[in-house]
């Protein structure tokens, strides 16, 4: 009896100890921060492009005469929509299957990968997963959507164009931009750079655009609920009026202007408590931010048709660039139908 206790502390001993070993080996673990290997990897390996982004309908077109072959086009919209009326030669990809679709085109082959959607925003965050995943700058959001393509298509921008909250706009300096804090915090499980990114992609692909956007009705119900981001020059900022409240991080680069949505210049300014809110000319730009900005963990949203949906009068009036003009910006291209 005295034997078989003996072994049986042993035993005990011996298995607590095994259990502290493993439990302090695991502590000992270097504590991966998710969203810092993220932007790490997209600024320095991947080299993410924050700046153009966009092809016009007449340069696709053009591409379509002179040598359709090096040209790929992709269609986001939905299987009724496209049945309507499409590009020629452009392949029906549902969003959420938009990655595992890249998998199989050779990139090397063409000159222009092109992704549509309706107005060119939709298309313009998939762009910015899509180059996230390492398929470069090749890959471009068809500017304005198929709205631009044909005026049988066209109402998608038309019906947009608003100026009701040209009233509420003000011309004020910006606030400061906050003081910088920390990263959001993700939680994808993985220990790279790459891994983290490819992981975000394919939940942000699921997820559809939606949960990327806002409009401004929504927006305007609470304005203090958001950190709200201009994305206009200072003197757009100030000439044409912004959003109460909006601070203006202008887009640049350029040598005394760096573009803002970088870690050692105004990333860690943006909010990972609310919202943060952005907003361009045309709903174009911003949300292909959002898209970059998702990717690395904040909640990022862009305001749908930007300033054309709110004070478009205002921006035709002053000749601002990236107006919706339906006489210039619809095209009349041919399209088929299946």
């Amino acid at each position: 009896m005295k034997k078989l206790n003996y072994f049986l502390i042993v035993s005990v001993l011996l298995g607590f100890i095994l259990t502290t070993s493993c439990k302090k080996d695991k502590d000992d673990e270097p504590k991966i921060n998710e969203s810092e290997l993220a932007v790490d990897y997209l600024e320095q390996d991947l080299k993410f492009n924050l700046g153009s982004f966009v092809v016009g309908a007449e340069a696709v077109y053009q591409q379509i005469l002179a040598d359709a072959s090096k040209q790929y086009i992709i269609d986001i919209r939905s299987q009724e929509v496209y049945n309507t009326g499409h590009i020629q030669g452009a392949v029906l990809v549902a969003l959420p299957n938009l990655l595992e679709h890249m998998k199989t085109v050779n990139v090397d082959q063409y000159d222009r990968i092109v992704i549509a959607c309706f107005t060119g925003q939709t298309s313009a965050y998939a762009v910015s997963l899509i180059r996230a995943a390492g398929f470069g700058n090749k890959v471009v959001s068809l500017k304005w959507g198929m709205s631009s393509w044909n005026s049988a298509f066209s109402s998608r921008w038309t019906d947009n164009l608003k100026n009701d909250k040209a009233a509420f706009f003000i011309n004020d300096a910006s606030p400061a931009k906050p003081a910088k804090g920390d990263l959001p915090v993700l939680n994808t499980g993985k220990k790279t750079g790459k891994e983290i990114v490819d992981a975000q992609i394919e939940v942000l692909l699921a997820a559809t655009y939606g949960p990327a956007t806002i409009t401004n009705a929504n927006l305007y119900a609470d304005l203090n609920a958001y950190q709200i981001i201009n994305y206009w020059p200072t003197s757009l900022y100030t000439n044409l009026g912004h959003i109460e409240g909006a601070i203006n991080y202008p887009p640049a680069p350029t040598a005394n202007d760096p573009n803002p949505f970088l870690k050692d210049q105004d990333l860690l300014t943006l909010s990972t408590t609310k919202p943060n809110v952005l907003y361009c000319y045309t709903g174009q730009t911003s949300s292909y931010l959002a898209g970059y900005l998702r990717l690395i963990g904040y909640d990022a949203r862009s305001i749908l048709y930007g300033g054309n949906g709110m004070i478009y009068d205002v921006m035709v009036a002053n000749s601002t660039p990236n107006t919706f003009i339906p006489a210039t910006e619809v095209k009349d291209y041919p399209f088929v139908t299946p």
